[in-house]
């Protein structure tokens, strides 16, 4: 069933004490900042804070994202209300109780067969945030029973990525793979019971046999076969005897069950694959759901916290640990998945975009991993904010990529040094500046933070604009440089225009000419005049020359998975990258490492791309925009 359309958008009380409201409308996107899609969206965290999205309806003015962008930016974190959510309120009740001697053990269980993206961090924020806060441990473990695709690789990655994040598993780094002879015992110990059979059926007939929702499923004639006979079936399984798919060991629990789960659900299947840990050691291994609740109480997990796809598979999980009489039985409790709007998040899907070429690789900058997040310049710190933000819910919904946006901009708005780039240069000539003469001027990297310390710009004669801040025919509120216009130059002087040089051919603007009042040195006039607008600029003669990739969307609609029939690749933005291959920074820029960020001045958010940029070349790419253009694109749609 898709996702029905529901907006969810914040509006905070800018003063100490206040309340703090919600709104619901159905409305244009263009509205709120922080949208919530969903069948029955329950609440929505706001910085600390989580607000009922349920039946409440208070009278205000809509605002645009950049409104609420502003305003949440200014409400502290002290304003807000304590976190809570519904996994913790369980906790928290076990922890009264005294269940499980007070202990609080989470774990999360990545399978090694590909790369974490921004729904993985949300279930690894919670997961060891859940662990910290309640004086508990969290364990890192591989549930690698797969060995097709499977790799040290992924495991690796996945290892940089947790770490990335700020979070450590000290000691507890475990595979499911070690647990092999474990699980297999544990099988044979059903059979024995007569809890599980060897089945012969083909994997049609599996599935024809097992019925539907409507119909019920009809018994293996394999069901009532002997426990001598199933243990020496499973042995020779085992050992190697028969192929892939010849047989499987399924629990034997109960075909006419309303959940399909429970029609005697498939344990263990015969696989002739080398694992790339154990090698060539077993050809048969366990199915995730028989593998993962062993795995958790073998660990000592309490609390097994899973997304929502797992609500139906919770009665196996209760079954195959009562059945085998474990002495730890976590709890496991289900959450919504992350879904993200203007992109996806499905691995099948992600796949898809990398094999087909519709992006670089899975470090793209436009791909949702982690490893596309750090390249593009988003911050472990931002993405934990988002994951705080957002909560913890019980039912589906899509998160508006806007708030993920607007927790880059908060953290890098503390943290990033503002420098001067130019992405589309045009010539600016200044004629009553002497030839030859070079002034520096003293540019802080932050304003609002001295302590980052400042950088010298050089000016020359010939600088270098953005060919955006020139207009010879501008319209009504245009504030930068035309005919007849006097704006600032950034840190240096008041320049007034003079003339262009056009090409002669085209008639396009190739150079302007401009004079200097001397008397503005540092951007201030001493007979009290003002001008409306500011322009950055780079010295010809000094700046450096630099790609920039401009990143945005990698979709072009909110849902892009809505419509199942349809192609989600047709809905894939085509100006979702644009490279710039003659843009110039300012030399404070020389020898940047890579990975670091900068606000380029009225640009946005840029990184040091860490793959491509060397001592040979610069490269940059866009993080994020200044303020959220999609808002006003919707607007004018």
């Amino acid at each position: 069933m898709p996702l029905s359309l529901r907006f969810v958008a914040f509006y905070p009380t800018l003063r100490s004490g206040a309340s703090h409201s919600l709104k619901h409308e159905r409305t244009s996107l263009s509205s709120p900042l922080f949208v919530v899609f969903s069948r029955s969206a329950e609440c929505v965290r706001i910085g600390k804070g989580l607000y009922p999205t349920s039946r409440t309806e208070i009278q205000g003015r809509t605002k645009d994202r950049e409104d609420i962008d502003r305003e949440a930016a200014s409400m502290s974190r002290e304003e807000a209300t304590p976190a809570t959510d519904f996994i913790r309120e369980i906790i928290e009740g076990d922890l009264k109780a005294n269940k499980n001697q007070g202990r609080v053990a989470t774990r999360f269980p990545p399978e090694p067969n590909g790369y974490l993206h921004v729904g993985h961090a949300k279930s690894i924020c919670l997961n060891f945030g859940i662990a910290e806060q309640y004086g508990g441990t969290c364990n890192l473990r591989f549930d690698d029973t797969d060995p097709s695709g499977e790799s040290m690789d992924y495991v690796e990655s996945i290892k940089s990525d947790v770490r990335w994040l700020g979070f450590d598993w000290a000691d507890r780094l475990f595979f499911a793979s070690d647990y092999f002879e474990h699980l297999y015992q544990y099988a044979a110990q059903l059979i024995r019971d007569g809890k599980a059979y060897v089945c012969s059926l083909s994997p049609e007939e599996i599935k024809e046999y097992r019925g539907s929702l409507t119909k019920p499923g009809k018994d293996s004639p394999y069901r009532t076969r002997s426990v001598e006979e199933n243990l020496d079936l499973f042995q020779r399984m085992r050992a190697g005897e028969f192929e892939g798919g010849a047989h499987v060991l399924r629990a034997k629990i109960d075909m006419a069950s309303p959940n399909i789960n429970m029609r005697d659900p498939t344990l263990y299947r015969i696989k002739k694959v080398p694992h790339y840990r154990t090698g060539n050691t077993w050809c048969i291994y366990p199915m995730y759901d028989f593998t993962h609740c062993l795995s958790d109480s073998i660990e000592g997990i309490t609390h097994s916290i899973c997304t929502l796809e797992f609500e139906n598979n919770r009665p196996l999980y209760d079954w195959v640990l009562d059945h085998l009489k474990v002495e730890c039985h976590p709890q496991q409790i289900e959450f919504a998945r992350l879904n993200l709007s203007y992109t996806v998040l499905s691995k099948r899907k992600l796949v898809g975009l990398v094999e087909k070429g519709y992006v670089s690789g899975w470090d793209d900058p436009r791909m949702p991993t982690l490893a596309g997040l750090r390249r593009r310049g988003y911050t472990p710190e931002a993405i934990r904010d988002f994951s705080e933000r957002i909560g913890v819910a019980k039912r589906d919904s899509i998160v508006d990529i806007g708030l993920l946006e607007h927790c880059i901009r908060e953290d890098l708005n503390q943290r990033a040094p503002r420098v001067m780039a130019v992405l589309r240069p045009l010539r600016l000539v200044i004629d009553n500046y002497p030839e030859g003469k070079v002034e520096e001027f003293d540019a802080p990297y932050h304003p609002q933070n001295p302590d980052m310390g400042s950088r010298k710009v050089p000016l020359s004669r010939v600088l270098h604009i953005e060919r955006g801040d020139f207009l010879e025919d501008p319209p009504k509120g245009f504030f930068r440089l035309a005919p007849g216009r006097e704006v600032r130059l950034r840190y240096a002087y008041y320049v007034t225009y003079t003339g262009v040089v056009k090409d002669e051919q085209t008639g396009q603007v190739v150079e302007v000419h401009c004079t200097h009042d001397p008397k503005t040195r540092g951007g201030w006039s001493p007979d009290g005049r003002k001008v409306k607008g500011t322009i950055h600029w780079v010295s010809a003669a000094h700046s450096l020359p630099a790609e920039v990739r401009l990143y945005d969307r990698l979709f072009g609609i909110a849902n892009p998975s809505g419509k199942r029939d349809a192609d989600f690749t047709r809905f894939l933005n085509p100006n979702s990258l644009e490279t710039l291959t003659s843009s110039l920074v300012e030399p404070s820029l020389a020898g940047a490492a890579p990975g670091s960020g900068y606000q380029f001045e009225r640009l946005g958010y840029f990184c040091v791309d860490p793959v491509d940029s060397s001592d040979r070349g610069l490269v940059f790419n866009r993080t994020v925009t200044l303020r959220d253009s999609w808002a006003k694109i919707a607007k004018k749609e």
